[in-house]
């Protein structure tokens, strides 16, 4: 019975990585970085952990794998100013 029931603990643990959201800083701050508008508009943004863009599609918080938003500007980027506050 031990040996069924933890690949199931194993795969609810995995599950519960996936869908983990860390919380935006507190208060007011400032936070800059080049959008190339492939998310559509943009709301709000931080730089996270990992220096991973964390941005607000209206409804919660996802992560940029490193392709949609650059700290640094480029041919099609536009810059963007976030400032997170916790709702």
């Amino acid at each position: 019975m031990r040996a069924a029931l933890f690949p199931l603990l194993a795969l609810t643990g995995l599950l519960a990585a996936c869908v983990y959201q860390p919380e935006p800083p507190y208060g007011p701050a400032p936070y800059d970085g080049y959008y190339d508008g492939y998310y559509g508009p943009f709301v709000d943004g931080y730089w996270g952990a990992g220096g991973f863009w964390w941005h607000d599609r209206g409804y919660h918080w996802h992560v940029d794998n490193g392709v949609h938003f650059h700290r640094a500007g480029g041919p099609g980027f536009m810059h963007v100013h976030g400032s997170v506050h916790v709702r």
